[in-house]
């Protein structure tokens, strides 16, 4: 049994984390800078010790502050994939490869025969004889996935393992990465900044905030009704957090600053919720229509940029320090009402529009 459990807290970079992940699944970790996502990889590794808490890989207990049980990094049966591929200089492809089976025993006709299966396997057994000075940024990736998978690892940590790469070499270390994590069917987390890496790779999300998990789901959930602020963000739609409040014949949700949205969906009065909705439902008028029903909100403009074919216009801040609202419209309609970073305008977006959810609960 290969899943992990980590529950763990480091107060002087304010972690307080718990997360599990079944066998053979993959993960993708995201979040803002500093939210805590490579200190989660560390603490898995082992390369940081919590101050409370346990890490757990199947039956295995890998730390456990209570017990001071601490697993040392070499022993875990986790093999971690950084962004620079870290190859040895001194030794060709095929003997960094080896290096792994080699250093947990193996004899050298063994580890160059798992080495020559795994460069088989990530499509680079012709670079096997060549130093790390001869290989480009893809190459060299290839080279380094391959090390890691011939340590045989329980679990694989991948520390945004295509940010160093080039638009044209990334894809095609991607799908390598997809293929041995399908095939291999390995547990294993990805910390990445790339929709593209969540959606080839990962088979669920989880958002880290401020040290702590704050949305976990299947990628579909998480790009399609995100519970967190940093999840809207990646997926690209607005999202407001408050509390349901009663209405008619649907549930409105009342923010902290008083601001009220009408969406769709009933839910208890005062359960904690979100709303959800798309910049490309969103209208901008210099004047708050009178239809109904919709939701009006008076905002100020912060910024406006270039969006595919459109012009995506952003409002200020919320007042507790949320983003503001996007939306996209058309570089006519910027021309036409004179918008600009400055000016007050109403956002303006039917309460169909608007899904509700129940708002994720991160622990106290």
């Amino acid at each position: 049994m290969n899943a992990l459990h980590i529950s763990a807290t480091l107060g002087v970079r304010g972690i307080d984390l718990e997360l599990d992940v079944e066998e053979g699944e993959t993960v993708a970790i995201l979040g803002p800078n500093g939210a805590g996502k490579s200190t989660l990889l560390q603490l898995v590794s082992g390369s940081v010790l919590p101050d409370s808490g346990d890490v757990r890989l199947g039956e295995d207990v890998l730390t456990d502050t209570s017990s001071r049980i601490f697993v040392p990094i070499h022993a875990r049966g986790v093999a971690t994939l950084a962004q620079d591929a870290l190859l040895f200089p001194h030794m060709d492809a095929r003997t960094n490869v080896a290096f792994a089976p080699r250093s947990t025993g193996a004899n050298r006709a063994h580890a160059n025969g798992v080495a020559d299966r795994w460069l088989d396997a990530v499509g680079a057994s012709h670079l096997a004889g060549r130093r790390p000075a001869q290989l480009s940024g893809g190459q060299a990736q290839r080279v380094a996935i391959a090390r890691a998978l011939a340590a045989d690892p329980r679990l694989l940590l991948l520390d945004e393992p295509l940010a160093a790469l080039d638009v044209e070499t990334a894809p095609a270390v991607r799908r390598v990465l997809r293929t041995v994590l399908r095939e291999s069917a390995r547990t294993a987390l990805i910390v990445t900044h790339d929709l593209l890496d969540v959606v080839a790779l990962a088979d669920s999300v989880a958002v880290i905030d401020n040290g702590r998990v704050v949305e976990r789901g299947s990628v579909a959930d998480v790009l399609t009704t995100p519970r967190s602020e940093f999840g809207a963000r990646i997926a690209g739609v607005n999202l407001l957090s408050g509390r349901a409040v009663d209405a008619d014949d649907t549930t409105s949700l009342t923010t902290s600053w008083g601001m009220k949205v009408r969406g769709s969906g009933r839910h208890a009065t005062g359960t904690p919720l979100v709303a959800v909705f798309s910049p490309a439902a969103v209208s901008v008028h210099p004047t708050p229509p009178h239809a109904s029903p919709r939701n009006v909100f008076e905002v100020v403009i912060e910024e406006m940029e270039v969006q595919g074919s459109g012009i995506r216009v952003r409002s200020r801040p919320h007042p507790d320090g949320s983003p503001g609202m996007a939306a996209d419209i058309t570089p006519a309609a910027v021309s036409d009402l004179g918008l600009e970073p400055g000016r007050s305008v109403f956002f303006v977006v039917k309460s169909r529009e608007v899904a509700l959810h129940p708002a994720l609960q991160s622990r106290p």
